[in-house]
């Protein structure tokens, strides 16, 4: 009996690393995370995620044949580099396609940024199905958005649309150098929380935490508050330019939805002219792991259908 080829999906964040193997109809088969902050640096996370990926491959299907690789990253990948990935020191130096093509000789490999192949994902399988345009919003360890147009994510003349983390703030950055102002994602995202919170609210914090105490804490209900508002000041400037009949919204602090979404909502329904409709992903924190899988399959040379993970 012949056995089916796999695909490998891997998707490298900020906080974790997933692991995924898959079929050619991008069903996953079995899937592992791993921290990606958990050792010495850039690299080591790099080569803990390859030897873990191989020991999955191993473990779930020994006999199959692998026939597409799909990784997912922070930043903007390239095969000698990665741009783009300040929230993780080391990383925008690793030779990023390259170790992945070289622990997987002669396996097509396809590459994409965290935030594009969530989207895709969403617009295959998810929430953004049937939406042109729309709005993806990842709200993670750092903040990058995707525009979904014409059934394609828009990736731009350097693959960079949607990197509203290096958004002005105000007009006194007009001018200003992106190392020499505070940049969006300076102060709204999973980490800037985490930075911000810290320091103001006197003990270590996530910025999981820094939501909850705002239910009762005076001082992170005011963190959250400027938070939300920054956060809908842009989404709301970007609606209007882009006139979205969606947003969705991905990421770990999705998991504080319903501290996120008032304001959000407020702020769209009183600024755009034509407010979109706003909701949490399908996927809320695996689409990239998911979009990841089928960049494997597109690598094999499978054209996924709709019907994949319905």
């Amino acid at each position: 009996m012949v056995s089916t080829p796999v695909v490998l999906g891997l998707d490298f964040g900020g906080t974790k690393i997933a692991v995924a193997v898959g079929d050619l109809t991008g069903r996953r088969l079995g899937a592992t995370t791993l921290d990606s902050r958990d050792g010495a640096g850039a690299a080591e996370a790099m080569s803990r995620c390859l030897t873990a990926a191989r020991e999955l491959l191993a473990e779930v299907v020994p006999d199959h044949e692998l026939a597409g690789v799909g990784a997912a990253t922070l930043g903007i990948p390239y095969d000698d580099r990665v741009e783009l990935a300040p929230t993780f020191p080391g990383w925008g130096e690793l030779p990023f396609g390259r170790l992945i093509r070289d622990a997987f000789p002669g396996v097509p490999v396809r590459l994409a940024t965290d935030v594009k192949a969530a989207a895709a994902a969403e617009l295959r399988w998810g929430a953004l199905t049937g939406c042109d345009p729309g709005l993806y919003v990842n709200l993670g360890t750092g903040l990058a958005v995707a525009i979904v147009a014409g059934g394609t994510v828009i990736t731009g003349a350097h693959g960079a649309s949607g990197e509203i983390g290096y958004n002005l703030r105000s007009p006194a950055d007009v001018y200003v150098a992106g190392d020499g102002r505070t940049i969006l994602e300076h102060v709204v995202s999973g980490q800037a929380l985490e930075t911000t919170g810290t320091a103001r609210l006197g003990r270590q914090v996530t910025a999981a935490d820094v939501f909850t105490m705002a239910r009762t804490h005076p001082d992170a209900a005011v963190l959250t508050d400027q938070f939300v508002r920054e956060l809908a000041t842009h989404l709301a400037n970007l609606a209007i330019a882009v006139d979205p009949s969606r947003i969705v919204v991905g990421g770990g602090l999705v998991r504080s939805w319903d501290q996120l979404e008032p304001g959000l909502r407020r702020a769209l329904d009183a600024a755009v002219p034509f407010p979109p409709e706003l909701s949490v992903a399908r996927f809320p924190t695996d689409a990239p792991l998911i979009g990841a899988l089928a960049l494997g399959v597109e690598a094999a040379g499978v054209d996924l259908g709709a019907e994949a993970f319905a």
